[in-house]
């Protein structure tokens, strides 16, 4: 199950990706009132977790996300874990790439990473994919993927 799932991921959709060079990165003391509510909203457990960015292609997204994401690779998600990072997992869209312009594979790649973030949840997301293996194919509804490889595993912690 967990080989299946690497094979559904889209390479290149990570923030760090080679596929991504030169990474769009914001330069030192610029963006810094969103970086900092970013921030904020991502220290903050009662603040909602989940992040849309949104705007005209050329305004900054992909720097701002690359940013954040870099940072919070860079931090654990306590001081009692060694290896859980607070960077669960990323995903850039890009009309260049056809697998990376659709949202197929969107919650397999998440998932994997997430998986390989949170170690501890590794065994929850590879039995959920035996269960229903189908659950992995590109034509399965987002709710049915977003239910299965994510929420079922989390309830699980």
């Amino acid at each position: 199950a967990w080989e299946k799932l690497s094979r559904a991921t889209v390479k290149g959709a990570e923030y760090n990706s080679r596929q991504r060079l030169p990474h769009p990165k914001c330069l030192e003391g610029t963006r810094v009132g969103l970086l900092n509510h970013i921030y904020w909203l991502l220290d903050n457990p009662k603040k909602s977790q989940l992040i849309w960015l949104h705007g005209m292609a050329g305004v900054g997204k992909s720097a701002v996300a690359f940013t954040v994401a870099e940072r919070m690779k860079g931090l654990k998600i306590n001081e009692q874990t060694s290896s859980e990072k607070r960077l669960a997992g990323t995903f850039f869209f890009s009309r260049k790439y056809a697998n990376r312009c659709m949202t197929g594979n969107l919650f397999a790649t998440l998932v994997y990473q997430l998986a390989c973030n949170f170690p501890s949840i590794k065994d929850n997301v590879t039995r959920a994919i035996r269960e229903n293996p189908a659950i992995l194919d590109l034509d399965t509804s987002l709710e049915d993927q977003m239910e299965t490889l994510f929420l079922q595993p989390l309830r699980v912690l």
